[in-house]
């Protein structure tokens, strides 16, 4: 891979000189790149011509929205194999999930221009009592002004991607900041927005570091702050900043439940297969990875067999091979920490069924039983390739212990039972609820956040567009309804 410096993005203009950050790769720690840090004076220029851009964004006709969109997503296309390779070196993960992770941003630019076409409001009859015969409503969503959009490492171009596709089909201008250890990817598409006809001041892409997130932050000409983070930060974010409209989508601790009605040879090597592969995937460092499993007593111990198997199969390793499943942890820092948190729950009595080793940054992927539910591994987000088993006597006890839990993502029901998945819908205290899949499913079209710690609002383009608009009026009098 070619090592080369990429600029940062102001207002849809190129920084290129100025301080800089080496971006290493998590595997092997060699340079991938280098990225322009901007100056005070850079990200005063971004924040003002945001909110100077504000107006024009807003008003710009929903085909040249839709264009520039159109044009971000075929350009991603063209250089899919470029990025996807940017993405393994700054982020770790292995190459076959970086592709998939592009081929999920060229998505998500492509449904935010369709919504773009779409995005056109509604009309309301208020004749419906005697004095407001002859009145219309005419009900639109306008921005609520510039966005703040903080990325996190695990998806650097992807869920950079859900930052600036809504935004910009919303006619919202977007000063995104990308995690200071994958800033690569998001700085390349800042390259792609530049080739689009969008306001100067429409977009800005600054990787500065995170101790300089906080001027961002307070920034009253900034009045959304979208984050996608660790839930310490994301809520504190939300508290320093209370009349902000602030979305967070913060971390989980992903519960599979795995019904006794799903017990033939066919539907456990699914389940086993779905929960071994998205448990480890991205070394476990997705908000929606597999890390608890509840599997009726009935089926528990083949179910555990098959997910034991199937998790020593997956290949680990370098993240450049093509066969490689599971790679390295965004730092050693980081598997240094899961490696704490694993020995705490075997110190307190869990069984290890494999894994329990670190190399560096990298963590064999690790299935655990009998863990107490107060260790780490059990209640807090692991971030990292460790998930745990436990069988329960019936449904009623499974879903007790997915919503004891103070997050609340999405879960995972593998059951062909309709009305266990319509109870699942109605008493899980989760975001999303994935019937006969692991809960790490996501469509980018969907509605997709959190309740309790894990956070607030929705991604997913158009209920992400919702979230950064709110809705004005107009009413029409004297018409001939």
């Amino acid at each position: 891979m070619e090592k080369k410096t990429y600029p940062a993005w102001v207002a849809g203009r190129p920084v290129e000189a100025g301080d800089t950050l080496e971006v290493t790769h998590p595997y092997d720690g060699r340079v991938i790149g280098t990225a322009v840090v901007p100056s005070a004076a850079d990200v005063e220029a971004a924040i003002a011509a945001a909110h100077a851009a504000r107006h024009e964004t807003a008003t710009l006709p929903a085909h040249a929205r839709a264009a520039a969109l159109d044009h971000v997503s075929r350009r991603l296309t063209e250089r899919a194999e470029e990025l996807a390779r940017l993405v393994t070196g700054e982020n770790g993960k292995p190459l076959k999930w970086a592709r998939v992770e592009v081929s999920r941003a060229i998505s998500t630019f492509r449904w935010a221009a369709e919504e773009a076409r779409r995005w056109s409001g509604e009309l309301q009859r208020l004749d419906t009592d005697p004095a407001a015969t002859g009145r219309l409503a005419v009900v639109r969503r306008v921005p609520r002004g510039p966005v703040l959009g903080i990325a996190p490492f695990n998806f650097p171009l992807n869920l950079v991607a859900h930052k600036v596709a809504p935004a910009l089909a919303a006619g919202a201008p977007i000063v995104i900041k990308p995690a200071p250890a994958t800033p690569l990817s998001a700085l390349v598409l800042g390259e792609i927005l530049a080739e689009t006809d969008l306001p100067a001041g429409s977009w800005s892409v600054l990787p500065v570091p995170n101790d300089r997130a906080a001027e961002l932050v307070h920034d009253p000409r900034l009045p959304v702050v979208s984050f996608t983070g660790s839930v310490p930060v994301g809520w504190s974010i939300r508290d320093a900043v209370p009349r902000k409209h602030v979305t967070l989508e913060l971390g989980g601790n992903a519960a599979v439940v795995v019904c006794a009605d799903y017990a033939s040879d066919a539907d456990l090597d699914w389940a086993a297969t779905r929960i071994a592969t998205f448990a480890m995937y991205q070394a476990g460092q997705s908000c929606i990875s597999v890390q608890r499993v509840y599997a009726d007593r009935t089926v528990y111990d083949a179910l555990a067999e098959r997910v034991v198997a199937k998790v020593k199969a997956l290949r680990t390793g370098d993240p450049w091979d093509d066969a490689t499943e599971v790679g390295p942890l965004i730092s050693e820092d980081a598997a240094a920490r899961v490696e704490r948190w694993v020995s705490e729950a075997l110190d307190a009595g869990a069984k290890l069924l494999t894994g329990g080793q670190r190399d560096g940054t990298t963590y064999a992927p690790t299935v655990l039983a009998d863990v107490p539910e107060d260790a780490k591994v059990s209640c807090e987000e692991v971030f990292g390739p460790v998930m745990t088993l436990a069988a329960v006597d019936s449904v009623d006890e499974a879903f007790e212990r997915v919503n004891a839990s103070r997050y609340g993502l999405q879960a995972g029901i593998f059951t062909r039972d309709l009305q266990v998945a319509f109870r699942a819908h109605r008493d899980l205290e989760v975001g999303g609820v994935v019937i006969g899949d692991v809960p790490s499913y996501r469509a980018d079209q969907m509605p997709y956040g959190g309740v309790k710690e894990s956070g607030v609002g929705r991604e997913g383009v158009r209920y992400a567009m919702e979230d950064l608009t709110y809705e004005r009026v107009l009413v029409l009098t004297g018409l001939p309804l």
